[in-house]
């Protein structure tokens, strides 16, 4: 990544928090605009352009899961990190498919929260490869250096991590790809175990791209390994259960 200064919206509803965390972010180069209501946020970001948001789950009207949505809606190419206070599968699923990139669980080191910011700033602002040729597989075009995907000529709107995601699944097409290779490669390299963030990106990917979700015949399971991108033309010759989460 470049050296340029990265700027960073904080949403929480508590005050010592959002202290700690600029004080930290601040420390870390980053620089820090701060929120106590999703309501406020979304009129901060009104008037500016940022390149991470950390948004608290729960919180009084609003909560962040809703706020993810609204700023997905909003198109900025913005990497999201929810926190919460709960250790549960479920509201990591639920961060992951509003939109959010990461999702770290209170209590959190300042130092790991900071490394997951960067991670997810690395996926965000990956270099375009202008020279890149499109990839076509069915009625899919993928154009990695306008970061578009089209189908059936219609764009389709993809969030930086899941556009990185079939990226790197297409240009690997009809090879199966392990879940520690993908979630390094996609979330860097201090990842590996987080599966359910995997398999979150997988369902959001294939309710855009796929005509029928629950019999995939592009972005296929690879049954205790890993997903295989295939062209409809030839997932017809892959095991029955491999469409399966």
């Amino acid at each position: 990544m470049s050296t340029k200064q990265f700027s960073v919206l904080v949403v929480d509803d508590e005050f010592s928090l959002r202290r700690m965390l600029r004080t930290s972010l601040s420390n870390s180069g980053f620089a820090v605009e701060e929120a106590h209501t999703a309501e406020e946020a979304l009129e901060v970001m009104k008037g500016r352009i940022f390149d991470l948001a950390l948004l608290e789950i729960n919180m009084p009207g609003m909560n962040g899961l809703e706020l993810c949505r609204e700023m997905r809606a909003l198109g900025q190419p913005i990497g999201i990190v929810m926190v919460t206070a709960r250790d549960a599968e479920r509201d990591m699923v639920q961060a992951l498919e509003a939109g959010a990139d990461d999702c770290v669980t209170k209590p959190f080191r300042l130092g790991e929260l900071t490394a997951r910011c960067h991670a997810v700033l690395r996926r965000v602002h990956a270099g375009h490869a202008t020279d890149e040729a499109s990839i076509r597989a069915g009625d899919l075009e993928l154009d990695p250096g306008r970061r578009l995907l089209r189908k059936a000529g219609k764009v389709v709107h993809l969030t930086p991590t899941e556009f990185n995601l079939l990226a790197f699944l297409m240009k690997n097409q009809g090879i199966p790809l392990t879940h520690a290779k993908l979630l390094r490669t996609i979330w860097g390299p201090e990842y590996g175990e987080e599966l359910e963030y995997l398999r979150s990106y997988v369902r959001l990917l294939r309710k855009k791209i796929e005509n029928d979700p629950a019999q995939p015949k592009y972005l296929v399971t690879e049954p205790w390994l890993g997903y295989r991108f295939c062209s409809p033309s030839t997932s017809a010759s892959l095991p029955a259960n491999a469409g399966h989460l």
